[in-house]
């Protein structure tokens, strides 16, 4: 084990590295919280979102000190919202007929990516900061296989009864879903692109319907 008291460490380089309580006060001193101090944009380019005057009713997400916030949607009513997104994992022919024969070392592939899909999309509120905790009414997964170009084409469909909408949801799930088939045949082909994740449609809600366009 190596100790606070031991010698400098070099990098491959030469370059010699700082001590370890160089790191430990630097860590501390990354995540120590004053709640005094104001929530500062990282960039001097953002400074003109300061939060005064009319510019305030502008930034739905942060508050009249600077700070994040994730919005108040009390007062919203409750709609019937469906949200659909999609997207595409490309890859070798030897993964896609391990896929669609059910060959792969690691189990039914398409059958587990659906399971992460569901996974995911019920976690959005923990992956994505300002999304809220949903009561989600149903997800209906979808996987078409595209022969022509080796790929497979996951959609999520998303349904609440709620006062906010569930698109991140949808979207989450197709990227989860898409992870999880590359994480199963990883060991045939690392080379998988996953591409093309969009919002297909969605309903209900103060903006009213949406459809991707073609």
């Amino acid at each position: 084990m190596i100790s606070a008291s031991d010698k400098k460490t070099p990098f491959c380089n030469g370059a010699s590295a700082p001590p370890a309580e160089a790191f430990l006060s630097y860590s501390l001193s990354f995540f120590s919280y004053n709640p005094s101090h104001k929530f500062t944009p990282p960039s001097s380019n953002l400074s003109k979102f300061s939060v005064s005057g009319e510019r305030t009713k502008m930034l739905t997400h942060i508050d009249e000190n600077n700070r994040p916030k994730m919005v108040d949607v009390s007062d919203k009513g409750v709609t019937t919202r469906i949200a659909v997104a999609s997207g595409i994992i490309k890859m070798s022919r030897e993964a896609f007929d391990a896929i669609k024969n059910n060959t792969g070392k690691k189990g039914p592939v398409l059958q587990t990516a659906v399971v992460g899909a569901i996974m995911g999309a019920k976690k959005t509120s923990e992956l994505i900061p300002m999304c809220h905790p949903l009561l989600i009414s149903g997800i209906n997964c979808d996987i078409e296989e595209l022969t022509e170009i080796c790929a497979y084409k996951l959609t999520v469909s998303v349904k609440i009864d709620g006062k906010t909408g569930v698109e991140m949801e949808a979207l989450t799930g197709v990227s989860v879903g898409l992870l999880t088939i590359y994480d199963m045949i990883k060991a045939i082909d690392k080379t998988m692109q996953i591409t093309d994740i969009a919002l297909e449609s969605k309903s209900g809600g103060k903006s009213g319907d949406y459809v991707r366009s073609k």
